[in-house]
């Protein structure tokens, strides 16, 4: 691959990177504004989108399923380490950067979230790929 091309995905990666996190803050501060089903979903949806965009720039040369499976993996982490409910963490949840990392609380939907994120991120990086 030429370092030209190398440049262009990573800085696509970078972008969608961004992207994603304005929708994701987006779609949590405008929430009633949007239909019930996108308000309750899209934000986790989008963060996990958001973590296989920063996988795949971190892991560049690697398979598009290394990204998948280290996204899903960094998000159900994230999501189970929910359920420690430490004096410290806890602290660190209560900053807005904390719960937007960290999250607050455990929810297995959330796990369903995060798999069809990372699928539909997973979709648009092969279907880019095709040209």
């Amino acid at each position: 691959m030429n370092k030209g091309h190398f440049l262009y995905k990573r800085s696509i990666y970078i972008l969608a990177i961004v992207v994603f996190i304005a929708l994701g803050l987006a779609s949590r501060k405008f929430s009633e504004l949007l239909p019930i089903l996108v308000a309750q979903n899209a934000g986790d949806m989008l963060w996990a989108m958001m973590v296989y965009y920063g996988f795949r720039l971190i892991l560049f040369h690697k398979s598009i399923l290394t990204a998948f499976c280290f996204s899903l993996s960094f998000c159900f982490i994230i999501e189970f380490s929910q359920l420690y409910q430490a004096e410290w963490i806890n602290h660190l949840r209560s900053y807005p950067f904390g719960a937007l990392v960290l999250g607050k609380g455990y929810l297995t939907v959330d796990l369903i979230r995060y798999i069809v994120g990372i699928l539909i991120a997973t979709a648009l990086d092969k279907l880019s790929n095709l040209r």
